[in-house]
């Protein structure tokens, strides 16, 4: 997608793809894999930028086809670089970030009101929360108790403009989501396994308190020369480049 669209943001994509693979595969529940199924988990990608990770799982769900991919980003394709609600599969229409958790907090409040047994996963960048909105969002959830909803935090310790200790140091982002009275947890974001173990942990506790996910993640993870390097923010891919970045992936999926 991102050689074909000559698009940017792939190493934020590369950060969260083991958090969605396993969302899809193990947690969200999608009744006769309909997108838009009533009763159906919800999940809000607030750092919408990250999207191509999304579009990927959709593809395998069957949601998207292989040519959809092919033509990301390009001209009349449905596919932007952005999370885009007119696509069935995506929740909120996201990318002005620390917009998507409010979305997800209204739609958690909405469940418990039904008293259904939907749950809402929210996925919001570390550097994203610096957005003021996010902390509203989270006295919100606590406040109502909205025990049906996680917010998973891509913590890879870069935003658009540098690290995020040099933009704005959150410091310990789990002490903070504690002190907003979430139960919370820190993971390995690229280990699917202890990715699952923790959504299931959090989500059998009897507490009544909203959940979150602190995940560990590394922007450009599994391509070696972006791992690390906050240049493929916005750096596109060329032939060589897109070589390279195949050669490196292929070294290490089996």
């Amino acid at each position: 997608m991102a050689y074909s669209g000559s698009a940017v943001h792939i190493g934020c994509a590369f950060s969260i793809i083991e958090i969605l693979a396993t969302l899809y595969k193990n947690h969200l529940r999608y009744p006769e894999n309909n997108p838009n199924a009533d009763g159906r988990d919800y999940l809000v990608l607030s750092k919408g930028h990250g999207v191509m990770a999304q579009y990927a799982c959709m593809v395998d769900l069957d949601w998207l086809s292989e040519t959809d991919l092919k033509h990301y980003f390009s001209d009349g394709s449905l596919l932007k670089g952005l999370s885009d609600s007119r696509i069935e599969g995506l929740e909120a229409t996201s990318g002005s970030l620390g917009h998507g958790l409010s979305v997800g907090v209204g739609l958690s409040l909405a469940a418990k009101l039904k008293r259904t047994e939907q749950k809402t996963f929210v996925i919001v960048g570390d550097g994203e929360i610096n957005e003021g909105p996010i902390w509203e969002g989270l006295l919100f959830a606590h406040h109502h108790r909205l025990k049906n909803l996680m917010v998973i935090v891509d913590e890879n310790g870069f935003q658009a403009m540098g690290t995020t200790c040099e933009v704005m140091n959150m410091e310990s982002i789990k002490s903070k989501f504690e002190s907003f009275g979430f139960d919370t947890c820190e993971v390995n974001g690229h280990n699917e396994f202890d990715i699952s173990q923790s959504v299931n942990d959090l989500f059998s506790r009897p507490s009544e308190n909203p959940k979150a996910v602190i995940a560990k993640t590394v922007k450009g993870k599994g391509v070696t020369f972006m791992e690390h390097d906050n240049s493929w923010h916005y750096t596109r891919l060329n032939t060589e480049t897109y070589t390279k970045a195949l050669d490196a992936l292929e070294s290490i999926i089996p």
